[in-house]
């Protein structure tokens, strides 16, 4: 199969992994070869260390894509890691995007192939990733009984249609084709989650049915559990971490002949909202890829670089029925190159090591200039409560999915026949509710820890108007609660009584629904505001907003959705990226769940 036209331009003579292109890539003969040994990957036939760096293009401005390539090249990187995430190209069913904003994933492999790299796909169809859903998207928890990551017929005939459109964009690239893709993974820590060996070969399969001819790994915990049910025979092994060379021992025992390698060593850690900043022991990491320098063992840094879950992107992990712990709009992952790329002592601590083992390396490229913001004055624009869309009349309330809504907010209101004082309980919110009574805020229920009821108070409303404004704050993307749609997921009830016959306002927060807002006079002492400001840059660079003025919300700068802020923190700047902003006038919109009155915000150079 001959290469697409967008690789013709690539120069003759490209330095690829080490390997020298001597001819062109016009020619239909693959210049390089890769393949499984016993124990070591073949790169031309010979041993090759992989030494990867992940990145995931969607969560990095695409302007940045090449400098943040750059920077793991100039730390030693020979390689580059990359999760597709399936929701953030096909978000309804049959219709793909893999061209705009930051999905054109075929130009991001283009890219590492220009700097000389080799690339790891990492496909899903699940990815985990500390991403909505794992990756998986949310029309699939429309079907009210699917099964997710098994041969569940709903699941498979979605997954089986994202694997052959992706394999469509991306076969092409692969090293047997000219391009710079080494291996594809499997699925993602499936024995972490499962045990369903037909399903993992039933993907493995459908990959190689769609043109994928390189060779595949899978990834797993250093564990026998995990390793007996998440590996597949002839494919080789990935731990998560491979720290030591007892994890190796293992995962050659469980799966013997092929090469292991460390698919994801921890350089830093998520942090999820409340929680103090993840800082995981630099010393520590730094003796384990010593060790895996000094064996020869290959392995990839997850991660080299977060970037930002930008919009509503960042998942959540849970690990039992009570259990909620949103992720960060950040995902800085206290890497080696933080969230605005910018080199760490991390990083120069790890150039140095690896650059003792691989000798001379590129220097590093001139940091993304950053910038302060003057203070900003914001003014009362609207509330959420004057833009509300036509109304959907339901029975009980249902969660989100079920009207095609993937992300945001949405509302749910009855009037209360035969009301009486009493224990309202919301079995369950997903994720953070709000509950008014005739308009008067009550008090809000957050769905950690299962306590899901409030008081409400006497009125002398015989049949007052209940409203329960619910926020989805990222879908479960890990272990086995990940069935996690968002709203309300089952019925309200006052004092043991089911409350029926609801309107419900769905509220995705897009683009759309941002634009179409309308200033309006403010209801004071109902929450759920608009604060709106402007203004004028003579030169744009990166800075982050710092939000710690508000309680919680979302920030829009000129329509692009910054993602959410909270006040319990950790984090309380959100970062803005130099591609969003304009010389000239520039506009912000901030909605809050709590705040009554605006506050002047400004931009500073750093994420804290």
């Amino acid at each position: 199969m001959s290469l697409p036209r967008s690789f013709f331009t690539i120069v003759t003579g490209l330095m690829l992994g080490g390997c020298l292109f001597s001819g062109s890539l016009l020619a239909q003969r693959s210049q390089h070869t890769f393949a499984l040994g016993q124990t070591d990957f073949l790169l031309d036939g010979k041993p090759f260390q992989l030494i990867s760096g992940e990145m995931h293009p969607a969560r990095i401005p695409r302007a940045y894509w090449q400098q943040r390539i750059r920077m793991a090249k100039a730390m030693g990187c020979n390689t580059i890691a990359a999760y597709v995430f399936w929701n953030y190209h096909e978000s309804k069913p049959g219709v793909f995007d893999f061209k705009t904003d930051n999905r054109d994933i075929v130009e991001f492999i283009r890219l590492v192939q220009e700097e000389g790299l080799w690339v790891l796909l990492r496909p899903g169809p699940y990815v985990c990733a500390e991403w909505d859903f794992g990756g998986l998207p949310p029309y699939l928890l429309k079907t009210a009984d699917v099964k997710v990551r098994c041969l569940d017929p709903t699941y498979m005939a979605a997954a089986e249609r994202y694997i052959k459109k992706l394999a469509g964009l991306v076969k092409p690239l692969q090293i047997s084709k000219g391009g710079p893709i080494l291996m594809v993974q499997v699925e993602n820590e499936y024995g972490s989650y499962a045990n369903d060996r037909a399903y993992m070969q039933r993907i493995h399969q459908l990959w190689q049915d769609n043109g994928i001819n390189v060779p595949f790994y899978t990834a797993d915990g250093p564990a026998v559990a995990n390793l007996a049910a998440g590996s597949l025979p002839g494919v080789a092994v990935g731990l998560d971490p491979g720290a030591n060379q007892s994890n190796f021992d293992l995962a050659t025992r469980t799966n013997p002949g092929v090469p292991i390698f460390s698919s994801e060593s921890y350089p830093g850690w998520l942090t999820h909202w409340g929680e103090k900043w993840a800082r995981p022991d630099t010393v520590g990491f730094l003796n384990e890829i010593r060790f895996l320098m000094d064996t020869k063992k290959s392995f990839n840094l997850y991660v080299i670089h977060g970037g930002t879950n930008f919009g509503f992107t960042a998942g959540a992990n849970g690990f039992k029925p009570t259990e909620y712990q949103p992720d960060l709009t950040s995902y800085d992952y206290d890497a080696p190159i933080n969230e605005q790329g910018q080199a760490t002592p991390k990083y120069h601590a790890l150039r140095r090591l690896i650059g003792q083992h691989v000798g001379a390396l590129p220097d590093i490229p001139a940091p993304i200039p950053t910038m302060d913001i003057p203070e900003i004055k914001l003014d009362a624009f609207t509330t959420i409560w004057q833009n509300l869309p036509k109304p959907v009349r339901i029975a009980q309330p249902k969660p989100m999915e079920m009207f095609d809504q993937n992300e945001g907010f949405i509302l749910y209101r009855t009037r209360i026949a035969g009301y009486q004082s009493g224990t309202l309980t919301l079995t369950e919110p997903h994720d953070y509710a709000m509950v008014y009574l005739d308009g008067k805020y009550i008090g809000h229920v957050y769905r950690d820890g299962g306590k899901w009821s409030i008081e409400l108070p006497k009125t002398s409303n015989k049949e007052p108007v209940l409203d329960i404004l619910v926020e989805g704050m990222g879908r479960i993307n890990f272990a086995q609660y990940m069935i996690d749609r968002k709203g309300i997921t089952d019925r309200v009830s006052l004092n043991s009584m089911t409350l029926m016959n609801w309107e419900v306002y769905n509220l995705p927060f897009d683009s759309r629904y941002i634009d179409q807002l309308k200033p309006t006079q403010q209801d004071a002492d109902r929450p759920g505001h608009f604060f709106k400001g402007t203004f004028s840059l003579s030169s744009v660079a990166d800075t982050y907003f710092d939000m710690s003025s508000y309680k919680k919300g979302v920030v829009y700068v000129n329509g692009h959705n910054l993602g959410r802020y909270w006040e319990i923190g950790p984090q309380k700047r959100l970062y803005c990226p130099a591609t969003w902003l304009k010389k000239g006038q520039n506009e912000i919109v901030v909605f809050d769940l709590h705040q009554l009155s605006p506050s002047p915000i400004n931009g500073v150079k750093t994420l804290e």
